[in-house]
């Protein structure tokens, strides 16, 4: 599918658009404005006379006074870091990239079929508020003008978080932001329908590839690298690998379009509400395991260095029974949860 649509849209490539400055054509306009209006005055005393070449003064001084301004549909401002793609009836003929003031073919309009599209910090793609006659309406802001400039900045899209399953079968709420922009304006435009929302589904259908492989905690027997070999990633212990190839695998989805994954972050990660608590009790219970396993090995090597200095300082002669007597004594104390009460006994140890 990919071949295909590569091959389909192979003629559309990036065309820079050399504009000529606008304050000479600015300049230009006013004085021919100027020569219409003292055209338009002399013609018409002239008409008055009956001379000929009065009379084609003033019709022309009056049609330039009535279409002249199309002249100025062509000027065009350009900020760093936008660009403007410019069609002429319906044909592709170029971007403007420089930053300035720029006269243009006053008949070119620039194009740009996500002018209306948002890319919200909650991953909504939808405008904020309805659009009337090219402006749009946010909800507590004033109306402004809707422009066709494609800003060629780095961009963050902070998607909804989703829930999916990891490869144990988990379900696991994750959310990412991802820091993009446009590098090809003519295949942003022209070879997708909305290229903000062809980014945001691609990074939806990224996020899901790429966790399905990982398990949330490290898991026996899981193989993330895809060699065979099981290894210890996880979407907890390996985020910045996770993000890593997150991010080569949406650009590998939004090369066709123009656009660029520079960066992708994890900014949300935990079980899904139905199965966290239970997974707390997991975690916790696992804790507490790995806590007593170190207490014992920690009791365990205390009563031997015991014993040892016992027998090399020579301080008293134990058997076997007392040996073990002592070490059962030593281990109750250090293994305890509580501290121990001393008991004194002035009588046989047996």
């Amino acid at each position: 599918m990919a071949k295909f649509m590569e091959n389909k849209y192979k003629n559309v490539e990036e065309k820079i658009y050399h504009a000529s400055n606008g304050w000479g054509m600015l300049l230009f306009s006013i004085l021919l404005y100027i020569a219409a209006i003292v055209g338009t005055v002399f013609g018409g005393i002239g008409m008055d006379r009956g001379s000929k070449p009065a009379i084609a003064l003033f019709v022309v001084s009056t049609v330039w006074l009535c279409v002249g301004w199309i002249l100025w549909c062509g000027f065009k401002v350009v900020r760093p870091n936008e660009a403007l793609v410019l069609t002429l009836f319906g044909r592709y003929v170029g971007t403007l990239k420089n930053d300035g003031f720029f006269f243009v073919n006053p008949f070119c309009a620039s194009f740009n079929p996500a002018a209306k599209t948002k890319l919200n910090q909650s991953g909504d793609v939808k405008p904020d508020g309805p659009v009337f006659a090219g402006m749009q309406v946010n909800a507590g802001t004033s109306a402004e003008l809707v422009s066709n400039k494609i800003s060629l900045k780095v961009m963050t899209l902070n998607n909804n978080r989703q829930k999916i399953n990891d490869c144990l079968g988990n379900p696991v709420e994750i959310g990412i932001a991802v820091m993009w922009r446009v590098v090809d304006t003519a295949k942003a435009v022209f070879n997708v329908d909305n290229y903000k929302e062809y980014l945001s589904l691609q990074c939806d259908s990224a996020l899901r590839e790429i966790v399905r492989i990982y398990p949330y905690d490290v898991a026996p027997g899981v193989d993330t690298t895809g060699d065979g070999v099981a290894d210890e990633g996880s979407l907890r212990g390996s985020s910045d690998l996770v993000a890593s190839r997150i991010r080569d695998k949406i650009q590998e989805k939004v090369e066709f379009a123009g656009l660029e994954a520079v960066e992708a972050r994890i900014t949300y990660l935990a079980y899904a509400p139905e199965i966290a608590a239970v997974m707390l009790q997991r975690q916790q219970a696992s804790a507490i395991i790995d806590a007593r396993k170190m207490i014992v090995d920690g009791a365990v090597g205390m009563v031997q260095m015991a014993l040892d200095k016992i027998n090399h300082e020579e301080i008293c002669d134990l058997d076997d029974e007392r040996k073990a007597q002592m070490v059962a004594n030593l281990l109750v104390v250090l293994c305890g949860n509580r501290d121990a009460q001393p008991i004194v006994n002035t009588g046989s140890i047996y």
